[in-house]
C-alpha cells in the first residue's frame, strides 16, 4: 500500500495517482515535509487519483479540474514559493478549489476554530480568492534535523513532537471528495 514515486526535473517526488476520470491535484507549500504528508494522506483518502505537488516544483494546474490547497504556516504564513506560485496562476486555481488544509504545530496545542478561521478563511481562502467546501487544520509536528538553522533558532525552546494524524487526513480526502459536485464558492 506504499505510494508510487517519480523524480521531476527538479528532483522533486511526485506521488503518482491512480487512473481516475477526474482530474485532482494536491498542491502544498513545506518547510520540513509535514504539508506533504498531510497531502500524501489526503489523496490516499481519495483512493489515491489525486496527483500531490510540492510549490517548488511549479506544476501546470491547467490540466487539473479540482484542487486541494494546503500549507505548513510558520510565522502566519506558508513558504514564499507556495504564496508565489498561487499569485503567479492565479486564474487558474481560484474557481478550481475543492479543499484547503493548514498544518499548523500551535506550539503542540490542537488548532481550535480560531486557528481555522485565522489560516483557512483570513489567509489561504483569501489568497486564493477562492473559499472551499471542506477545510481542515491539521495540528503539526516539530522535527528540528529537517529545518533550516534558521528556523531551528526560532523553534529550539519547544520540544519535539508529531501531532499530524494520517487517518484524519485520510479522513477529510474522504470529505473532499464525497463533496465534488458542488462548485467552489467564491470569496
Amino acid at each position: 500500500m506504499g505510494a508510487a514515486y517519480s523524480m521531476s526535473a527538479v528532483a522533486f517526488p511526485q506521488f503518482v495517482p491512480r487512473p481516475s476520470k477526474e482530474k485532482w491535484a494536491v498542491f502544498f507549500g513545506t518547510w520540513a515535509g509535514t504539508a506533504r504528508d498531510a497531502g500524501m494522506w489526503i489523496s490516499e483518502g481519495m483512493g489515491g487519483i489525486a496527483a500531490v505537488f510540492d510549490a517548488r516544483q511549479k506544476p501546470d494546474l491547467k490540466t487539473y479540474e479540482h484542487l486541494i490547497i494546503g500549507t505548513a504556516i510558520h510565522g502566519g504564513k506558508g513558504p514564499k514559493e507556495f504564496e508565489d506560485f498561487i499569485q503567479a496562476n492565479i486564474a487558474d486555481i481560484k474557481d478550481k478549489v475543492r479543499g484547503y488544509y493548514i498544518v499548523c504545530g500551535n506550539r503542540g496545542d490542537r488548532p481550535g476554530p480560531q486557528v481555522h478561521q485565522m489560516y483557512i478563511d483570513n489567509y489561504l481562502a483569501k489568497l486564493c480568492q477562492s473559499a472551499a467546501l471542506v477545510s481542515r487544520v491539521f495540528p503539526g509536528r516539530i522535527t528540528k534535523s529537517l529545518l533550516s538553522e534558521e528556523d531551528a533558532k526560532v523553534i529550539e525552546r519547544f520540544p519535539e513532537y508529531d501531532h499530524l494524524a494520517r487517518w484524519e487526513c485520510m479522513e477529510v480526502g474522504r470529505q473532499i471528495l464525497a463533496a465534488r459536485s458542488a462548485p467552489a464558492k467564491k470569496q
